[in-house]
């Protein structure tokens, strides 16, 4: 299985803040995968009730800078993982870049977008039209809302019209500028900042924070259900509620 998710999503192309892959090993024989969007204690429970043998995660348990000691709520997961020997597979922005399965894809095709071209560091951004323009930021907000099923923060300088949109799922709000130089009339993303809401006004540039785990819950289903079915084996996804 590890073999088929770095074919699928070339993880050594990435520079990335943790590592990608197998993060914990678990038993040799899988037969049905979990996947979800972090490895929460809460999924890799439900995914142990479930009779999972593996579980494929965007967010593993394991990021650079992180204190190295197993205490605390490192130790429940770890612990739980290793009593059931399941196996823990967790990809970061191979998974956001993925062209047709990773995250920034299946959120653009949610919401109907079409993206041409990338943008920002290591292309990880998407920009592209809809099908038919939106009349406003707000009425592209609106239609944000109904597709992701959650509230979304926006700051609209009042841009009119709005055919060029750019995205990039998560905690992206740092590519907001490169969306900009890009040519987006609006950016859509998980969070925002301080900094961005300025940017957005003084730029003529609507900005949309949609939330992290709203934008992020498709790509993980995707490549675990493309994955399981060349090998055969069951897959099953898992949201958790994350109101961030």
């Amino acid at each position: 299985m590890l073999q088929a998710f770095d074919a699928l999503l070339e993880p050594a192309r990435f520079k990335d803040y943790g590592p990608n892959g197998l993060q914990v090993e678990g038993r040799g024989e899988i037969r049905r995968i979990v996947s979800g969007v972090t490895a929460s204690l809460a999924l890799i429970e439900a995914a142990i009730e479930s009779g999972a043998d593996a579980i494929m995660v965007h967010h593993g348990l394991f990021w650079r800078g992180q204190d190295g000691r197993v205490t605390g709520w490192m130790k429940q997961r770890l612990a739980t993982v290793l009593a059931h020997d399941v196996n823990l597979f967790a990809y970061h922005l191979p998974l956001d870049a993925h062209a047709s399965l990773g995250n920034n894809a299946q959120l653009g095709a949610r919401l109907g977008l079409n993206a041409d071209a990338r943008f920002g560091e290591q292309d990880l951004g998407f920009i592209g039209t809809a099908a038919q323009p939106f009349g406003s930021a707000g009425a592209l907000a609106a239609h944000v809302r109904a597709a992701l099923g959650r509230e979304v923060t926006l700051v609209d300088p009042g841009v009119g019209a709005v055919a060029r949109i750019a995205w990039c799922t998560g905690g992206a709000q740092g590519y907001f500028e490169a969306a900009i130089a890009a040519g987006a009339q609006a950016f859509l993303t998980g969070e925002i900042s301080e900094p961005q809401a300025h940017y957005a006004r003084e730029c003529g540039v609507a900005y949309l924070a949609c939330g992290h785990h709203a934008t992020e819950r498709y790509g993980a289903p995707a490549v675990a259900s493309h994955v399981a079915a060349s090998l055969g084996i069951e897959h099953r996804f898992i949201d958790i509620d994350n109101p961030a």
